[in-house]
Formats: C-alpha cells, sequence, structure tokens
C-alpha cells in the first residue's frame, strides 16, 4: 500500500530588513519596495501598482483582455498561500508603446499592505 501526503506549499520570505507588500488576507509577502514600477495603474478593484518582480505567487492561463491601454494577454495571479485573486501578468502587449509591461505584475491595492519600515 502506498501511503499519500500530502506536498508543503513553500513561501518565499522577503528580508525584514526592507519595505515589503504583503497579501492582505493572509500576509504573505508578495513583493519587495525596490521592485514598484508605477502606482499608477487602474485594476478591476480600484487602484493597481505595477512590479518588476513577485513572489508567493501563481499564475492562471493566458487570455487576451482589451484593458484601459489596449489589447494585451493577461494571466491571473493568485497568492499561492490563501488563492486570492490579487491582479495579473501582462504576457504580452501588442502595441509596441506597452511592450515595457510584458513580464511585470500589477497587483490592487485591495489586495494588498505594507510591512516593514513604513514609519
Amino acid at each position: 500500500m502506498v501511503k499519500m501526503t500530502r506536498s508543503k506549499t513553500f513561501q518565499a520570505y522577503l528580508p525584514s530588513c526592507h519595505r515589503t507588500y504583503s497579501c492582505i488576507h493572509c500576509r504573505a509577502h508578495l513583493a519587495n519596495h525596490d521592485e514598484l514600477i508605477s502606482k499608477s495603474f487602474q485594476g478591476s478593484q480600484g487602484r493597481a501598482y505595477l512590479f518588476n518582480s513577485v513572489v508567493n505567487v501563481g499564475c492562471g492561463p493566458a487570455e487576451e483582455r482589451v484593458l484601459l491601454t489596449g489589447l494585451h494577454a493577461v494571466a491571473d495571479i493568485y497568492c499561492e498561500n490563501c488563492k486570492t485573486t490579487l491582479g495579473w501578468k501582462y504576457e504580452h502587449a501588442f502595441e509596441s508603446s506597452q511592450k515595457y509591461k510584458e513580464g511585470k505584475f500589477i497587483i490592487e491595492l485591495a489586495h494588498m499592505i505594507k510591512d516593514n519600515g513604513w514609519d
């Protein structure tokens, strides 16, 4: 008889000496402040930030969506710990002026909280 065990989900922890953003629902670290590109984005639930890289985030399948800045191929991203949808990843931009977004991540402010050293 083979005993089945559930695999452990490992969570990345960002250095506590840096300002970080965490999931508001479970406090899993999401991004280092140094990875923030822009605060001037709009998500489906209000303001959102654009990040160069994130941690503890899973990615769904890419699909084409018409966003405020045109047609993009995007994939929803979710917290690996609590599975809450956080925003999306830009997989492909169809307009040349939007190519800088490719491979970058949008996280909506409604789903994140500031942690570590924001005083």
